[in-house]
């Protein structure tokens, strides 16, 4: 448990935040201290200011409360002794869930798809993207307002906000349907207008290839180094969320188009992906997959098997290659026992995008292969 200083005013309003990270049988896939900090950091690329951290690791989930008995009267208690104003939780919650711990520990809980929600919205920066995420949210937001009275006042506004009023409840429940109608038509005339520039990609024969991998794996500075192009590429997670694609000239007369796409986190929501599948359709086009891995992030392994599990719930089989990325950040002796480490991964390249010579070999490989 830790405490996050900050400067307080008159003027700061927001409420007292507790970030509680938790570790259950079903995050196994990433080592306990890796999963706890990839939810900081997910704090940390929404920009939200919290007061306290507590990290909890549990046996098996709770269908009702999510949390054990022992461990939910232990942080009841930290949120009463701590006047704890708002609780964000690490986990995807049921609605029940929700409810539950909210009554128990006496303030608003938000969890890890409310989270990785707004992250989204101030990610996305296309018109197509701010659809995607807006009918991911009313799909989100569906589930949370059954059942719930005034008190819903205070969590229906943003994470670390003060909750706007009882009309807001009244005006989602109204206009429910209506906005889901209007996305899903501006989506549908938005896809009309990809599924016409891809049937010219098609006439044209020109192959595609999609860059996928884990968030923050280096994606758009991959990208950006082989086109050399300037897509926005940041060390946060989620840094870009709209699909972008550019041309690649192998030789004069080959040319390849190259799409990056969002990134991919363990325990990405539902929501999201069925909101997203109409930009991540792309990928069942594609003639190859470019799977870029941050090799210098010790949990790379893990987030490979995550990238997996996704594109198989997303029914996507194609061709990829392996494009361990960020050796720069290794030592030599490093590099050589990553490369003994990763030979079931076939084919794949080792890259880094500092240079134009740190791509050389992805080059080679995108030359040599038969689109």
């Amino acid at each position: 448990m830790g405490r996050k200083r900050r400067a307080i005013s008159i003027t700061d309003m927001r409420p007292k935040i507790l970030l509680v990270g938790v570790y259950t049988p079903r995050d196994r896939v990433m080592e306990q201290d890796y999963y706890f900090q990839e939810f900081l950091n997910l704090v940390k690329t929404l920009g939200l200011e919290y007061d306290q951290t507590h990290f909890i690791k549990l046996r098996y989930v709770d269908k009702n409360n999510f949390l054990t008995k022992g461990k939910l009267e232990d942080l009841a208690q930290l949120c009463k002794d701590e006047q704890i104003e708002e609780v964000v939780l690490s986990e995807l919650l049921s609605p029940v869930q929700e409810r539950n711990l909210e009554d128990t520990l006496e303030c608003p809980v938000f969890d890890r798809e409310k989270l990785i929600l707004e992250i989204f919205k101030k990610a996305a920066k296309t018109s197509e993207g701010k659809i995607q995420v807006e009918m991911a949210e009313i799909d989100y937001l569906k589930t949370r307002i059954i059942g719930k009275g005034k008190e819903y006042a205070q969590q229906a506004g943003f994470i670390g906000g003060r909750g706007p009023g009882e009309m807001i409840k009244e005006e989602i429940r109204r206009h429910f349907d209506e906005k889901l109608r209007q996305a899903k038509k501006k989506l549908v005339t938005l896809q009309k207008s990809r599924d016409v520039q891809r049937k010219q990609r098609l006439r044209r024969n020109i192959p595609l290839a999609c860059i996928i991998g884990y968030t923050n794996a280096g994606k758009s500075s991959l990208l950006n180094c082989l086109v050399k192009s300037d897509v926005l590429a940041e060390d946060k997670l989620f840094a870009t969320l709209d699909t972008t694609t550019r041309e690649y000239f192998i030789a004069p007369k080959r040319t390849v188009l190259i799409s990056d796409t969002v990134g991919f986190i363990s325990q990405l929501p539902h929501h999201l992906i069925d909101a997203f599948k109409s930009t991540l359709d792309e990928l069942q086009y594609a003639s190859l997959l470019f799977h870029v891995i941050d090799c210098s992030n010790p949990a790379y392994k893990s987030q490979i098997e995550v990238v997996k599990e996704i594109l198989h719930e997303l029914h996507v089989e194609k061709p990829m290659v392996y494009v361990f990325n960020k050796i720069d950040k290794l030592t030599k002796e490093e590099l050589e026992k990553l490369k003994t480490e990763v030979q079931e991964y076939e084919p794949r390249v080792f890259v880094h995008t500092r240079s134009p010579e740190g791509i050389v070999t992805l080059g080679s490989f995108i030359k040599n292969y038969k689109f």
